[in-house]
């Protein structure tokens, strides 16, 4: 039910021109679930949702704005943390939020990809079954139960906190150099989006493309640094690591610091973080 809803919405939406473009979901020829661009009404019937909607869609906005020119409109299906990815480009002036049809997604959280019985560790402990912005609400459905899973955040968390200075950096170290410095984290990220990144800069005085374990520190830590009180956890640069590195662990640590020191959670509304004073051109105190 939910599919056909967002199909009737989506076509009204581009049969009556109130958006050029709808950024959805839909099935590849061997079955997966991928993000989809439509621009025509014929189109829609290729839109899907389903318990493997896991993309984080924002991610396409800024981008699609764009190409849209100054006054196109585009349509976009998020889930409710999507929405809070989405706060943080508004706030930031990265988009405009007038030109953002948000057609949002009632949700109970989506599956691991190799596992369809087990939601993903983000899913396990989240409260948000309801989008924080749309345009449009899609309401849930029934759909069949799936496992929570065994993870615990708080658990980890504990754990590595009893980790002394020497444990942590192996810990990490070990992680990093692992390392394929392939970008999926930084491409799929919705908040990652400098026009020209720090560590591919031929003149960078930090660190290079290269391979070495230093310089994947410093990829890892300063990408880090960059998504401090801007991260929402989407988790997507974990799901897309093709050597499970668990990135967002550093994410979800320096969240939680931020909360503690500012009680600011990203996203949460569309306003800066307290890390930020200058955003597109915009200053801020702090």
């Amino acid at each position: 039910m939910q599919t056909k809803l967002l199909q009737e919405h989506a076509q009204m939406l581009l049969d009556t021109a109130q958006v050029e473009c709808v950024i959805g979901y839909s099935l590849s020829p061997r079955g997966l679930t991928r993000p989809m661009f439509i621009y025509r009404g014929e189109d829609v019937e290729q839109l899907v949702w389903n318990q493997h909607s896991s993309h984080n869609l924002a991610k396409y906005l800024r981008e699609k704005i764009v190409d849209l020119g100054d006054t196109g409109k585009v349509a976009v299906v998020l889930k409710p943390c999507d929405t809070k990815s989405l706060n943080v480009l508004v706030a930031e002036h990265k988009i405009d939020r007038l030109r953002v049809h948000v057609i949002g997604m009632a949700c109970s959280g989506v599956v691991k990809d190799n596992n369809q019985e087990r939601l993903q560790d983000r899913c396990v402990e989240c409260e948000m079954k309801q989008p924080l912005v749309y345009d449009y609400l899609i309401a849930a459905e029934h759909t069949p139960e799936v496992s929570p899973g065994e993870f615990d955040q708080d658990s980890w968390q504990t754990e590595f906190e009893d980790y002394s200075s020497e444990q942590k950096a192996e810990f990490w170290l070990a992680h990093f150099d692992r390392c394929l410095r392939c970008y999926a984290c930084r491409q799929v990220c919705p908040v990652c989006d400098c026009p020209t990144c720090l560590f591919e800069r031929d003149d960078s005085l930090w660190v290079g493309p290269g391979s070495s374990i230093q310089e994947k520190r410093m990829f890892h830590l300063g990408r880090a640094y960059h998504l401090a009180g801007r991260c929402t956890g989407c988790n997507e640069c974990e799901r897309v690591c093709p050597v499970n590195i668990p990135i967002s662990k550093i994410n979800q640590k320096l969240a939680q610091v931020i909360e503690g020191e500012f009680g600011f959670r990203a996203g949460i509304e569309a306003v800066p973080s307290p890390l930020l004073t200058v955003v597109s051109g915009k200053e801020y105190g702090g």
